[in-house]
């Protein structure tokens, strides 16, 4: 099913009061893919589409920002810069905001973005000038807006798809590496071990502060669009058994279901869930084959008004 454009200020708002009124923009996209409540899906959040100059790009980026400019414009959040992270005001903590915006405030809307295409005119003047090759367009052809944060994180979007191209055996060491540089000694000699429907995908141990010592079984999925279940979980327990192992980790490109959440945590033994969001966050935690690079942005200040 193709992305449908939706408003998302409830969303964005029910996500910032529920941590307290401060979050990054990846935590809100989070909070809001995992809230069965929100109307909007894991999928919606963060599938990736194709566009028609063959470039992948995330549709529910174009909504989310346009959403956050919009809430920051009426008061409903702090302004905010490149990389901070969003804050609620004193509006948008005790407002009834069930049906943002209201009639006055879609006016104010309508003559923000009159104002700030004027402004978006001029930079895209001023970078047909420069005749870059590679330059990235402020507006896209897709009617939507991309913010610095954004354009930043099109690495996450490349690495997942990547991952889902990996073999089934690439992905399961790609899975132990990544583990390992969490603090898993990954075992040389039960590091992948297969039996039928209840193998697992590496072995090892975590030693922790207190110098206590916990046996960790391993599963991974490389998945391309489907969800991790609640049966995979209780599959990956039972082979846990056969392993005396404490807890395990599951990894996946995908996600999990809500059954599966609620799965993994039961029992004496929990399974901490790795999804394809929190893989791309480790790997730039642990700089897995990834190289840091620099650059800036002009503001508004360089660009005038026509």
């Amino acid at each position: 099913m193709s992305y449908q454009r939706q408003r998302v200020y409830v969303a964005i708002l029910d996500a910032l009061n529920g941590v307290g009124g401060i979050a990054s923009r990846d935590k809100i996209k989070s909070i809001i893919a995992e809230d069965e409540t929100s109307g909007i899906s894991y999928e919606d959040v963060y599938d990736p589409v194709t566009s028609r100059s063959g470039n992948e790009y995330v549709p529910f980026n174009f909504d989310f920002n346009f959403g956050i400019r919009e809430l920051a414009m009426l008061g409903y959040i702090e302004q905010f810069k490149r990389g901070a992270d969003i804050v609620l005001t004193e509006k948008g903590r005790t407002a009834n905001y069930t049906h943002v915006p209201s009639k006055a405030e879609q006016t104010l809307i309508a003559q923000y973005w009159h104002d700030h295409s004027k402004v978006n005119k001029a930079k895209q003047t001023a970078t047909e000038q420069v005749k870059t090759a590679d330059k990235q367009a402020l507006v896209t052809a897709e009617d939507g807006i991309v913010d610095d944060d954004d354009s930043e994180d099109e690495w996450r979007t490349l690495l997942l798809a990547q991952l889902k191209q990996f073999s089934p055996k690439k992905f399961e060491s790609f899975a132990r590496l990544l583990i390992s540089k969490m603090g898993v000694s990954i075992d040389s000699k039960m590091g992948k071990v297969m039996s039928g429907d209840h193998g697992i995908d590496g072995f090892g141990y975590f030693e922790s502060d207190d110098f206590r010592t916990s046996r960790v079984a391993i599963q991974a999925k490389r998945y391309t669009d489907s969800a991790v279940s609640e049966p995979e979980i209780d599959k990956f327990k039972g082979a846990m058994d056969g392993f005396s192992a404490e807890y395990g980790i599951f990894i996946t490109t995908t996600y999990f279901t809500p059954k599966a959440k609620e799965k993994a945590v039961k029992g004496n033994r929990s399974v901490t869930l790795i999804d394809g969001r929190r893989i791309t966050d480790l790997v730039e935690q642990f700089r897995l084959h990834i190289e840091p690079v620099q650059t800036y942005h002009l503001d508004d200040y360089y660009y005038e008004e026509d």
